[in-house]
């Protein structure tokens, strides 16, 4: 299994450009941590999203406790995400922050899609690279 191709280095000025799991859409992510939370900024196209800034450590962390591969899942935030998938934990009461990764009411999901890509170039996950269906396991 290859890694997918990015560049970047995460800040604002230089942005990752990373892809989808499925290899089909570009998207630029970069932390901010001046921001209150600190939070992590997905753009795709003219879409802007944010996302707790806590997803890469406290989903690397989870990761390793399943110890096996789980799948992505991608949900929009009005669609249900399946069960055990990285999107359902991403909005599980029950995950570190309670509740919701995404910080931006309408546009809080999209977890599975947009941030396995940035532990993939972190050198923290495996994620496969599908048309559909892919997972992701802790390195």
């Amino acid at each position: 299994m290859s890694t997918a191709e990015f560049s970047g280095t995460g800040t604002a000025e230089d942005p990752w450009v990373l892809f989808t799991p499925s290899l089909g859409s570009q998207i630029q992510m970069h932390r901010d941590e001046g921001h209150d939370p600190p939070i992590l900024v997905c753009t795709v196209g003219k879409t802007v999203l944010h996302y707790d800034l806590r997803i890469i450590d406290d989903l690397h962390q989870m990761l390793k406790e399943r110890g096996d591969w789980i799948e992505l899942g991608n949900a929009d935030e009005q669609k249900p995400a399946s069960e055990g998938t990285v999107e359902a934990w991403a909005r599980s009461e029950d995950n570190p922050v309670g509740g919701w990764y995404g910080l931006k009411k309408g546009l809080r999901g999209r977890v599975g899609n947009y941030v396995p890509p940035v532990l993939e170039a972190l050198g923290l996950a495996e994620v496969e690279h599908n048309a559909r269906g892919n997972r992701m396991r802790a390195l």
